[in-house]
């Protein structure tokens, strides 16, 4: 039976495991080879989770500020790689940001002053799920937004970055890549959950609809927003994959100290890194 499933002795150890019976308990239907793939991953994720920590203490040890941009389609899995990523940080040395649409004196300020109200702090992390860039893609396509003040957005967003910067604050920022049909897979998915259907909204009724016209504004936003800070293109198709190499960006640009190399460096199990 093992032969014809082509476990190794070592797949057979990790079926065998705690963390392994309990995956194979997730599956909706008895699959082996699916159990030691997520065993695999959960085990890779635990690794680059503790390094985290390392990195979160040496923030707020250093009275460090970081702040993280998570950018990408609707549907494209940035809030569940931000989920992960936080998941054993101390809640009060990091924050999650997802702001709504602007209410009506947000609408009179200058654009970015809403953003500026929520940098980090001395010691912190913020991790950004979706950030000023709405007004490089999805305002201008929904018409949320004038040409205009498009066009003064993309005039000033690298010297804004670029303040950002030079006042000591680390700056990422992960755009998380999807396919139409992957994106319209997980519409799909969405509506017809009773616990997900909510966030389900009009932006993304018409999200498919408008796939061209986000891939248009979204390359104008690759080619012109990289002076201060450079975008890191995440293949997000596999959500798996998306979230393990969100992780190790993350940690491998953050200069901190008694980072461990050799927990970070890119470990090609082929569950968990085969193309999108």
């Amino acid at each position: 039976m093992t032969d014809k499933l082509n476990l190794t002795e070592k797949d057979i150890d990790i079926i065998n495991s705690k963390k392994g019976l309990e995956a194979l308990l997730r599956l909706s239907r008895l699959d082996y080879n699916k159990g030691i793939k997520n065993v695999k991953y959960e085990k890779r994720l635990e690794k680059l989770q503790e390094e985290m920590l390392i990195l979160q203490q040496w923030v707020a040890n250093n009275n460090k500020k970081v702040i993280i941009l998570f950018e990408g389609r609707d549907a494209a899995g940035k809030g569940g790689a931000i989920r992960r990523i936080i998941q054993h940080l101390p809640p009060r040395a990091i924050r999650v940001v997802a702001l709504p649409k602007p209410n009506e004196t947000e609408l009179g300020q200058w654009y970015f002053q809403r953003y500026i109200n929520r940098l980090p702090n001395n010691g912190e992390i913020v991790f950004f799920d979706r950030s000023w860039y709405n007004r490089a893609i999805v305002e201008p396509v929904n018409n949320f937004c004038t040409q205009q003040q498009y066009k003064t957005f993309m005039g000033q967003v690298n010297e804004f970055e670029k303040m950002i910067q030079d006042s000591g604050i680390i700056l990422l920022k992960l755009y998380f890549s999807i396919t139409k049909n992957e994106q319209e897979r997980r519409f799909k998915d969405i509506v017809t959950s009773p616990i997900k259907k909510w966030k389900y909204s009009d932006v993304d009724r018409k999200a498919l609809t408008l796939w061209d016209e986000y891939t248009v504004y979204k390359e104008a936003m690759f080619q012109q927003t990289q002076k201060a800070a450079p975008w890191k293109i995440i293949k997000a198709n596999r959500k798996t994959n998306a979230r393990i190499r969100a992780f190790e960006y993350i940690l491998n640009q953050i200069p901190y100290e008694n980072k461990d190399v050799s927990q970070i460096k890119h470990k090609p199990f082929k569950s968990i890194v085969e193309d999108d």
